[in-house]
């Protein structure tokens, strides 16, 4: 085992707070309220033009790990805390108060860059404590391994690392981040939308995961962001964003366990019209799916084939991934090289479509798609912030199934999908969704 683990969350996953108080501190039963009164507070949060690789010395620092759903709508999907995966690294003896678990809490608005760097001398120090001898694991979610890769290949850290473990990393980027930045927030969240818009396109970190493949359709077949104007967006910031990527290597490679969440339909390539973007889930005719954010095509280094063994699947949603008993599994037998077995493995991996956001007033559409996997009954459930089931639907069987859920009061819920198949149980799937109201403000 390493001498220390160190746990990245991803873009949103850490709190932020200036001289006066906390500025980014959502948990589930205040996600909705923080949502409703972003405008504000994203205001003392929006970066100076021509940022870079600095830090704008606003007076805002990271202060910890997101323990509970958090998400800016129009940035990123919702995602679970990181609450699990801590308990996890305690069950192995990593700890805080034994110096041996570092819980890297950072300012997700920067860039990748000046993140690694700061990692790498937080990493030193720690390792320095430890012993000359010491190496660090690195169990990453979403955007913490980009930050970590950066640590490792370029910032000098390979001799002292251990292994790079991440869930859900974009390591080529997302199709959903250039729908988000180049669309705006959704229009229904009323006045809110241009603060929440001008503050996304403000951040280095959200340039760098758009889609580093070749990801837009054009006449001549799909092209990279660099290869032509995106609209609405500051086209320095996407070069650079490109060029970030193009400095990562494989230099780690063979230390690299990627776990990525599979069978869930995924934004993966891109049409641009009348300044919009339109996102499909198809790469050249073929659907290859993902994690509901993150597309196969971009959860794999460059020069990766999508059946190389190196890529370790789970049917899951991005943002559950850091919540998955089989994930946190995996992540436990990397560590320790134990021969554990992950549970949840079945032949049965459902497609769950669910909203990131719905109004009160809205039904919240969920489709489920079974296509190929037998299976003899299926579950939709509804769960509150805390788990508790609210409502639950079992449709007749086929391979696309729609499930509605209506007059939902606002706050945050989670649909899970479970059920039973021929010979073994269905893989539950987990997605959040933010109820909300839009009241004028």
């Amino acid at each position: 085992m390493s001498d220390l683990v160190v746990v990245l969350p991803g873009i949103l996953g850490s709190t932020l707070r200036d001289e006066d108080g906390m500025v980014w501190e959502v948990s589930g039963r205040a996600a909705l309220r923080a949502v409703l009164t972003l405008g504000r507070s994203l205001r003392r949060l929006k970066l100076p033009a021509g940022i870079g690789d600095e830090h704008p010395q606003d007076g805002i620092e990271p202060v910890g790990l997101m323990t509970d759903l958090h998400v800016i709508p129009g940035i990123w999907t919702p995602l679970k805390g990181y609450d699990r995966v801590t308990r996890r690294m305690n069950s192995l003896g990593y700890t805080v108060e034994k110096g041996n678990l570092l819980l890297f809490a950072y300012d997700w608005r920067l860039s990748n860059r000046y993140n690694g760097a700061l990692l790498a001398r937080r990493v030193d120090e720690a390792l320095d404590r430890i012993g000359p001898d010491a190496k660090v694991s690195f169990v990453c979610h979403s955007m913490g391994g980009l930050v970590a890769r950066w640590c490792v290949e370029q910032c000098g850290m390979a001799e002292r690392t251990d292994r790079l473990i991440t869930m859900g990393t974009p390591y080529r980027g997302a199709a959903s981040a250039l729908e988000q930045l180049v669309n705006g927030v959704r229009k229904g969240l009323g006045p809110l939308a241009v603060d929440l818009t001008e503050f996304a396109r403000s951040m280095p970190s959200l340039h760098q995961l758009l889609p580093e493949y070749a990801c837009i359709e054009s006449p001549n077949g799909l092209v990279k962001t660099t290869e032509m104007t995106l609209p609405e967006l500051d086209t320095k910031m996407v070069t650079d964003a490109m060029a970030f990527h193009g400095a990562l290597t494989d230099s780690f490679a063979d230390q690299t366990y990627a776990i990525v969440g599979g069978k869930q339909p995924t934004a993966t390539t891109a049409k641009i019209a009348d300044g919009k973007v339109t996102c499909y889930r198809t790469y050249e005719g073929e659907e290859l799916y993902g994690d509901a954010t993150v597309p196969m095509v971009g959860g794999a280094r460059k020069g990766l084939t999508l059946s190389s063994n190196t890529l370790h699947r789970v049917t899951e949603q991005h943002t559950s991934l850091q919540d998955n008993a089989a994930v946190l599994d995996m992540v436990e037998s990397f560590l320790t090289s134990k021969n554990i077995v992950p549970r949840n493995v079945a032949v049965t991996e459902p497609q769950v479509s669910v909203p990131d956001l719905a109004l009160v007033g809205e039904e919240l559409e969920v489709v489920v798609e079974l296509r190929g996997t037998p299976a003899r009954a299926v579950k939709v459930a509804l769960l509150d912030e805390n788990g508790k089931q609210v409502e639950a639907r079992v449709p007749a069987i086929s391979e696309s199934m729609v499930v509605k859920f209506g007059e939902l009061a606002p706050g945050a819920y989670y649909v899970q999908v479970s059920g039973t198949a021929v010979g073994a149980p269905v893989v539950p799937v987990t997605s959040a969704v933010l109820v909300m109201d839009c009241p004028e403000v």
